[in-house]
C-alpha cells in the first residue's frame, strides 16, 4: 500500500503536468544549491516553476498517460520546470543559462500533449517572445488602417490642391467668378423694398376714398344751390 505522502507527491506532479503549458525535464548534476538558485529565479521571470522529485515518483505520475518516451527520461537527477505562459521565453531562459553552466543537461519535455525533443526546447528558444509576436500582428492589423488615414488624407489634399488650380485657370482666362457673398444680399434687397410700400398703403387709401367722396359732396352742393334758387 503506497503511503500518503508519495500518493500526494504524484497527484501533484499529475496537476502541475495538467495545468502547465509545458514541462521541461532537466538533469542538474553538477550544479550547486546556489546556481540551483539563480535558474529557479531567472525562470521563475517566464512563469516556470522548476521542482525537483523523485524519479520513481515521477514515473509514476506519468504511468498509462502515452508518455512513454518522457518516462525514459527519468533516469540521474532531474528537475521539471513546470511552464504556465510562455513556453518560447521558458526555453530561452534554459538556453542562457545551460550556456554559462554545462551542467545543465535538457533531456525533453511536453509542449501540451505533444511530446519534445532537445532540438524542439532549441527551435522554441530561437522564437520570438509572446509579447513580441502579439506586437507584431498588431502591427500588421494597424498598417492597413494607418496607409487607408494616410490614402485618404492624401486624396483630399490633392483633390483641394486641384480645385484651387482649376479656380486659378479660370480667372487666368479672363472669366469672372460669381461673388457668392452678394447673392444673399440681391435676394433680400425687394424685401426691404416693398416694405415703404407696406407702410404707404393706408396713406393710398386714404387719397382713393377722398377721390370716391369728392363727386358725391360735388352732387350735394349743387342740390343745395338749386334748392336755394328756387
Amino acid at each position: 500500500m503506497a503511503r500518503p505522502e508519495k500518493v500526494a507527491v504524484v497527484d501533484e506532479i499529475r496537476t502541475k503536468l495538467d495545468e502547465a503549458d509545458a514541462a521541461v525535464l532537466t538533469e542538474y548534476r553538477g550544479l550547486t544549491v546556489h546556481e540551483l538558485a539563480d535558474l529557479r529565479a531567472s525562470l521563475r521571470t517566464t512563469g516556470t516553476h522548476y521542482k525537483v522529485f523523485k524519479n520513481t515518483l515521477a514515473r509514476r505520475a506519468v504511468e498509462g498517460r502515452g508518455l512513454d518516451e518522457i518516462t525514459d527520461l527519468f533516469e540521474g537527477p532531474v528537475a521539471i520546470a513546470f511552464v504556465q505562459g510562455d513556453a518560447a521565453a521558458a526555453a530561452k531562459a534554459l538556453r542562457d543559462f545551460g550556456r554559462s553552466h554545462d551542467a545543465l543537461v535538457v533531456k525533453g519535455g511536453l509542449l501540451g500533449e505533444r511530446v519534445i525533443t532537445p532540438v524542439d526546447i532549441e527551435s522554441l528558444a530561437d522564437l520570438p517572445s509572446r509579447d513580441v509576436i502579439l506586437t507584431q500582428i498588431a502591427g500588421l492589423f494597424q498598417q492597413p488602417l494607418t496607409r487607408a488615414a494616410g490614402l485618404f488624407q492624401a486624396f483630399t489634399r490633392n483633390f483641394a490642391y486641384g480645385m484651387q488650380a482649376l479656380i486659378d485657370q479660370r480667372v487666368a482666362g479672363g472669366e469672372t467668378l460669381p461673388a457668392a457673398e452678394e447673392a444673399p444680399a440681391a435676394e433680400e434687397a425687394p424685401a426691404a423694398d416693398e416694405a415703404p410700400a407696406a407702410e404707404d398703403a393706408p396713406a393710398a387709401e386714404a387719397v382713393k376714398a377722398t377721390a370716391e367722396d369728392a363727386p358725391a359732396e360735388e352732387a350735394e352742393s349743387t342740390e343745395s344751390e338749386a334748392t336755394e334758387s328756387e
